[in-house]
């Protein structure tokens, strides 16, 4: 990759001017200047104060670097790594932590690392080729034979989910042929896009919430999501909690 053509779409995508991006990287707006014009070529600490200054991801961060010339700083663990063993306790902690609410893990594609085991009362009824370990939860979401179906505002849910698949372009043209041609309803539009599920202890309303490892410096640890189901209302909430009282007595 082109460095200088690299760094300069990184910047204009995120909207800063020369000035601004100089002033947060610590140096002039001529020397960026020169930088991108290829007239100059930067050390590896001012790629670095580059990348973070444009608050790029670890594997961005990276890429940056391999097209100035350099190495990458930030290691890419694979998830059963013995270093990433505290990584897994902490996962399974946190998981059991969310109980007797759904909660999962996914890597940067959305393709499932761990669930709990409050999250089958989501999967319920779908096909056994779209759960489990590895598999896509996108594309379980949308899929006829997943749990689209059992979405009762899945025009609007779909819309959230693919909003948020910019880097997969093939899964988003993928996930968008399942997606009925219908507007989203205004009363379903508010401070967040719910959830509204059939299950086998009634229509559930979720709200979901993300986290992130926000201070990870391996590649891996960064790009994972944790996402909560939480109870929208109370008869969301008492169903859930019955729930997880039925699979613990079973």
């Amino acid at each position: 990759m082109d460095f200088s053509r690299v760094l300069r779409d990184r910047r204009t995508r995120r909207q800063l001017s020369q000035l601004e991006l100089a002033l947060r990287a610590g140096t002039t707006q001529r020397h960026l200047s020169f930088i991108e014009s290829g007239r100059s070529r930067p050390g590896r600490a001012m790629v670095v104060r580059l990348a973070e200054s444009l608050d790029l991801s670890l594997r961005e961060r990276n890429e940056l670097l391999l097209a100035a010339g350099y190495a990458p700083v930030y290691p890419e663990s694979l998830l059963d790594d013995p270093v990433l063993a505290p990584v897994r306790a902490a996962i399974d902690h946190i998981l059991r932590g969310h109980l007797p609410y759904p909660a999962l893990v996914v890597d940067r594609g959305g393709d499932l690392i761990a669930a709990n085991s409050a999250f089958e009362l989501l999967t319920e009824g779908a096909a056994a080729e779209l759960v489990g370990p590895g598999r896509n939860v996108y594309r379980l979401a949308l899929h006829p034979q997943g749990l689209a179906p059992r979405i009762r505002n899945l025009a609007e849910w779909a819309r959230h989910i693919l909003a948020g698949l910019d880097h997969s372009t093939a899964l988003r043209d993928e996930l968008a042929g399942y997606v009925p041609e219908l507007e989203p309803s205004a009363g379903q539009l508010g401070f967040a896009v719910p959830l509204r599920l059939d299950s086998s202890y009634g229509e559930l309303h979720l709200m979901t919430t993300v986290t992130t490892f926000a201070t990870a410096v391996d590649v891996t640890l960064s790009e994972l999501k944790l996402e909560a189901f939480l109870p929208a209302d109370p008869t969301t909430t008492e169903a859930l909690i019955t729930a997880h009282a039925a699979r613990g007595a079973g």
